[in-house]
């Protein structure tokens, strides 16, 4: 197990090397202007905008290392290069800033709670609905409970959050006066109550599409693994079907689930762009949207980065995780 977890982590590193030069290199290539103009504003003269590329080290190669054919020896190191530049930030941790100027590592600091809060949320939500909805159709299969789950299943997956999140905040508003804290992010400690009034209903809004996927996959497990042998020999042997299910089928059904709880976590960062952005919740997602908007290279290429190493990690753990719920599983 620890050589595959090394093998893995090596991979990931890799993974994460090629990541960081792609989104380096896109960024750079894809057209929409130029950085420092914006953080300059309409009225910059060129003498402003080019002391700002010099602060923002935009007037340095790209790479430490550069080829010309044309010149022997052809290749030649930089002393210092915007990706060099922003790799040693990464590593000792001063992550540079950002558009407005202020220190990439202090924003992640303050938004980073809020949406790993809403993640949580969101990932209980998803299993607590998924997984118990997904055993029920699953149990009952053709039954109104099946058919009532498997709608709810389809409508979650087709309707889009973002308009689902508009009418959670307008209906309420229309019919009881009621609206979540919108002005603010508060914190949990500050007011427990005031907290879950505003992240709960994001995090519900968030978590139709991935509920309605677990429950199907769920669903469609938990029917492989009633049709097997060892299922019949427990009924046979007049174990309770409630026995039957919770304890030889559910487990030995989870390994697909886990993996698409896993993966969703990356979509889920995705999701919180816009939930975020309706909710007014400061957090890391809508932090990422205005970056990507200004063309704020900083925090484009850093955020990436970060969210590629939690996408490397996680499928990591799952893979841990599979050698838990089937014995049978060994990595080597």
């Amino acid at each position: 197990m620890q050589r595959y977890i090394i093998r893995r982590l090596i991979q990931g590193g890799i993974i994460l090397f090629v990541l960081s030069v792609v989104v380096f290199l896109l960024l750079r290539i894809a057209p929409g202007g130029d950085p420092a103009a914006f953080r300059c504003g309409f009225t910059c003269t060129d003498d402003k905008i080019a002391a700002i590329r010099k602060e923002m080290g935009l007037d340095n190669p790209y790479f430490p290392v550069s080829v010309d054919l044309t010149d022997p020896p052809f290749v030649s190191f930089n002393g210092e290069s915007q990706y060099w530049r922003w790799v040693r930030e990464l590593f000792n941790g001063s992550l540079g800033r950002d558009w407005n100027g202020a220190p990439v590592a202090d924003e992640l600091q303050n938004r980073l709670p809020v949406t790993v809060e809403l993640l949580i949320i969101t990932l209980l939500v998803t299993i607590a609905v998924g997984v118990p909805f997904g055993i029920v159709s699953a149990v009952y299969r053709n039954s109104p409970a099946d058919y009532g789950a498997r709608f709810g299943a389809i409508l979650g997956l087709a309707v889009p959050n973002f308009w689902v999140a508009t009418l959670v905040i307008l209906i309420p508003i229309q019919y009881w006066d009621y609206a979540p804290p919108l002005t603010k992010t508060i914190a949990f400690f500050d007011s427990p109550w005031d907290n879950l009034r505003q992240f709960v209903p994001p995090a519900i809004v968030l978590a139709a599409v991935s509920a309605a996927g677990v429950m199907r996959l769920t669903r469609s497990s938990m029917l492989e693994v009633m049709r097997q042998d060892y299922i019949r020999t427990a009924r046979s042997k007049g174990l309770r079907e409630r026995i039957v299910v919770i304890r030889h089928a559910l487990k030995n059904s989870m390994i697909p689930v886990v993996t698409i709880i896993g993966l969703q976590v990356a979509a889920l960062l995705g999701g919180a762009v816009i939930v975020e952005s309706v909710f007014n919740l400061q957090g890391v997602g809508i932090y990422f949207l205005g970056a990507l908007v200004r063309k704020d290279y900083q925090v484009v290429q850093t955020l990436t980065v970060y969210i590629g190493a939690v996408v490397v990690l996680l499928n990591l753990g799952v893979d841990i995780l599979y050698a838990w719920l089937d014995p049978r599983i060994r990595y080597s």
